[in-house]
């Protein structure tokens, strides 16, 4: 690949984070207003509290995409939500095990367009995202042990 491949490569994988980050903000805060049950103080106060984390990604996305001299996307991914708790978690832990695999895929495309700042961030929102994931598996652990 030359140097202008490896850039657009870059910005097109971006995009496609960015539109995700659009994604998990309208998932998450869907859900925080959608679920039920017994638990729903618990999941409420869990979906409320990644909403900040993705806003932050998705304006730190945008800025890398623009710096890059590309035009930031404004669609997210499509989106089918579900209605019960315990499949919300699900789709959740889903969303961010592919997240995970998108940014760690980013991450190598960063360094091979000398991106090395770019890099480092990416390996930041790896570690918010496995925090994500973790908490996720958590939270599923426990509603699985009660269903």
């Amino acid at each position: 690949m030359t140097a202008d491949s490896d850039r657009q490569a870059l910005l097109d994988g971006l995009n496609t984070d960015l539109s995700h980050e659009y994604q998990a903000i309208l998932m998450y805060n869907s859900y925080a207003s959608m679920v039920y049950g017994m638990h729903r103080p618990t999941l409420k106060q869990f979906f409320e509290g990644e909403l900040p984390e993705e806003l932050t990604h998705a304006q730190l996305l945008a800025d890398k995409i623009t710096a890059l001299g590309g035009t930031p996307t404004t669609e997210p991914a499509p989106l089918e939500l579900a209605t019960e708790p315990k499949a919300m978690l699900e789709q959740v832990l889903q969303a961010e095990t592919e997240t995970i695999e998108r940014y760690v895929e980013r991450r190598r495309q960063a360094e091979e367009a000398s991106e090395y700042g770019l890099a480092t961030e990416l390996d930041d929102i790896i570690r918010d995202e496995t925090e994500h994931k973790e908490e996720t598996e958590k939270l599923l652990r426990d509603l699985r042990q009660k269903a």
